[in-house]
C-alpha cells in the first residue's frame, strides 16, 4: 500500500503537537510509521471514510487504543491500536492502516 496524500503540520506556536491528513491508496493495508519529532503522550487516529477512531494515551501498551466505532461502541484494543516509540514517531498497525481510505490524526507530546 502506497499512501496518495500525506500532510503534516505542527500547530504555530505550540510546542509538541503535531496533526495529519492521510489518504491510502487501493494497495495492500501496511503498518504505517508517522514521525512527529516528539515522543507523543497522546495519539489519535481517525478512519474518516469509515468513521472509526483509535485513541493511545501515556501508559497504555504498545499496539493497544481505545478503539470506538461508528455506531459509538467503545472497546479497549490490546492488538490491533497504536504503538508510540521513543524516537518520536508512532505506528499504526495494518487492520488499523486499510486500503482506500482516508484518515487524519492528532498527537499531542
Amino acid at each position: 500500500m502506497a499512501l496518495t496524500t500525506n500532510t503534516l503540520a505542527q500547530t504555530g506556536g505550540v510546542a509538541n503537537h503535531a496533526t495529519g491528513y492521510v489518504v491510502t491508496d487501493s494497495g495492500t493495508a501496511a503498518a504505517t510509521t508517522f514521525n512527529v519529532g516528539f515522543k507523543p503522550r497522546m495519539v489519535r487516529f481517525h478512519n474518516l471514510t469509515d468513521r472509526i477512531s483509535d485513541e493511545w494515551y501515556e501508559g497504555m501498551a504498545a499496539a493497544s487504543s481505545l478503539h470506538t466505532v461508528a455506531a459509538g461502541t467503545r472497546t479497549l484494543e490490546t492488538t490491533n491500536g497504536i504503538t508510540v516509540n521513543d524516537d518520536g514517531t508512532f505506528t499504526v498497525t495494518a487492520v488499523t492502516m486499510v486500503a482506500s481510505k482516508s484518515f487524519a490524526w492528532e498527537a499531542v507530546g
